[in-house]
C-alpha cells in the first residue's frame, strides 16, 4: 500500500483580480463564505481526511492568511473577558487544525511554479493540492474520496465534476476511460477548451492527489503566458498512464467566479439550523 497522504498544499499567492475592490486589502481566499472563510473550509477538508500538515503558498501581501491561522493571545484573553466563550472556542480550534507552513512565491508565475515552491518541503511524499477557489460539500471529504483511490492504485488523482459544453473554456477538462463507474484513467488534461474541441465534459476542480514524480515534470513544463500551468505538468504524467480522475460526490461550488461565490453563500447559509429560516425568508421576499 502506498504510504499515507499527510500534506497538502494550498497556493494562495494570487491577485484575485476578478474580485476587485474587494480583494485590493484582502486575500480572495479570505473572503467569507456565511462566517468562515473560503480558506478555512478547505483545511477542515484536509483535516478531516486525515492530513496533518498544510502548505500555504503565499505572496509578500498575504500576511491575513497566516494570521487567521495563528494564535492571537491578546484577543482570546478579550473574549474571554467579554465572556464569548462560545466564539472563542471557535477562535481557538482553527489555529489548532494541523501544523501550518508558509512558503513565499516572489512572483505569480502560475500554478506549477507555486507547487515546486514546496518541493523541499514534500520530499518524496504523495501529497494533496486544494486550490482555492473551490469548495465541496459532500458527507465524505472530498480530498478523502480522492486518497481512497490513490491508496487502491498508486497513481496520481484528479477530482472531475461533469460541467456544461458552455462551461468547458473555464476549466481544466479531462479525457479517459473509465475503470469503474467513478474511476478514470485519465489519457489527457486540456486546460481550458474551446467548446467544440473539448475532449470531455469532466472538469479538473481544484482537487488534487499527486505523486512526487511531478516535480520532475514541472520542470520542464514550458511557460504560456508567463506562467508554469499545472495542468501541462499534470498532462505529462497523464500521457505515461501515471494518472487517474474521480467523479466527486457531493456540491462543488466555484467560489472563483462572483455568481459561484454567491451561491455557495446562499446555499450554505441554508444548510445552518442558526440561519435556514432567515434566509428562506430573504429568498420569499425577492
Amino acid at each position: 500500500m502506498p504510504n499515507p497522504i499527510t500534506k497538502a498544499i494550498i497556493p494562495v499567492a494570487g491577485f484575485g483580480t476578478r474580485f476587485l475592490p474587494a480583494t485590493k486589502a484582502i486575500p480572495k481566499e479570505m473572503l467569507p463564505v456565511v462566517d468562515k472563510p473560503v480558506v478555512q473550509y478547505l483545511v477542515e477538508e484536509a483535516v478531516a481526511a486525515g492530513i496533518k500538515t498544510v502548505i500555504f503558498i503565499i505572496n509578500k501581501n498575504k500576511h491575513s492568511v497566516e494570521n487567521h491561522f495563528s494564535r492571537d493571545v491578546d484577543f482570546e484573553a478579550f473574549l474571554e473577558r467579554a465572556g464569548k466563550l462560545e466564539i472563542l472556542e471557535q477562535v481557538k480550534k482553527v489555529h489548532g487544525l494541523a501544523d501550518f507552513v508558509y512558503v513565499c512565491q516572489d512572483e505569480p508565475l502560475g500554478s506549477g511554479d507555486a507547487i515546486m515552491r514546496a518541493k523541499g518541503i514534500i520530499g518524496d511524499e504523495a501529497f494533496a493540492v486544494f486550490y482555492a477557489d473551490d469548495i465541496v460539500y459532500s458527507e465524505k471529504p472530498a480530498i478523502g474520496q480522492l486518497i481512497d483511490v490513490y491508496e487502491k492504485h498508486g497513481k496520481s488523482v484528479l477530482g472531475l465534476f461533469k460541467v456544461p459544453r458552455s462551461d468547458v473554456k473555464l476549466y481544466g477538462i479531462a479525457k479517459g476511460n473509465n475503470i469503474d463507474e467513478r474511476t478514470l484513467e485519465i489519457e489527457k488534461l486540456v486546460e481550458k477548451p474551446a467548446p467544440a474541441e473539448a475532449p470531455s465534459d469532466l472538469a479538473s476542480v481544484g482537487r488534487f492527489i499527486l505523486t512526487p514524480d511531478i516535480f520532475e515534470k514541472i520542470a520542464k513544463t514550458e511557460k504560456t503566458k508567463g506562467e508554469v500551468y499545472l495542468a501541462d505538468s499534470i498532462d505529462m504524467l497523464c500521457k505515461e498512464g501515471k494518472v487517474n480522475g474521480y467523479e466527486l460526490e457531493g456540491k462543488w461550488y466555484d467560489c472563483g467566479s462572483k455568481i459561484g461565490f454567491l451561491r455557495a453563500n446562499i446555499e450554505m447559509a441554508l444548510k445552518r439550523e442558526d440561519m435556514k429560516e432567515g434566509v428562506e425568508k430573504i429568498l420569499k421576499e425577492l
